[in-house]
């Protein structure tokens, strides 16, 4: 199941059933299965709580992954920051909704096993990103 939850932020104007008919999509490209995946959207300052509290970070960020992914099964808590969606999409030159589902599909492919802090792991979840973009636009 997937939910989608807000916390001081309006909940962002996506279509649920769609939305959650595409995740599944990409993680059974990679032979995963959608357990219990949970979203909380909010905001710049609840994120960075999150951070610290849970990550030790005293920096702003787009996502954040909780993973409790059991064998095949893709279980975990993805936080949102749309603050910093919106001000990513302006950086990137993207649209708000193009940004927003990056960064959807992004905790998704972290809970399939694609890392993004090595080296050239930024690369191979971008065009992991991108290949599930398509697959949106299908």
């Amino acid at each position: 199941m997937i939910t989608y939850n807000s916390e001081k932020v309006k909940m962002p104007d996506i279509k649920r059933r769609e939305t959650s008919t595409w995740i599944r999509r990409v993680a059974a490209t990679y032979q995963k299965k959608i357990g219990e995946v949970g979203y909380l959207f909010c905001d710049d300052e609840h994120i960075l709580e999150v951070n610290r509290e849970y990550l030790g970070h005293d920096y702003y960020t787009d996502i954040i992954t909780f993973d409790y992914c059991e064998d095949e099964v893709l279980n975990g808590d993805l936080v949102i920051s749309l603050d910093t969606v919106r001000s990513n999409a302006e950086l990137f030159g993207k649209t708000y909704d193009e940004e927003l589902h990056r960064v959807i599909i992004h905790g998704i492919l972290h809970l399939c096993g694609i890392n993004d802090k090595g080296p050239g792991e930024r690369e191979l979840m971008e065009a992991a990103e991108n290949k599930a973009l398509a697959l949106l636009r299908e």
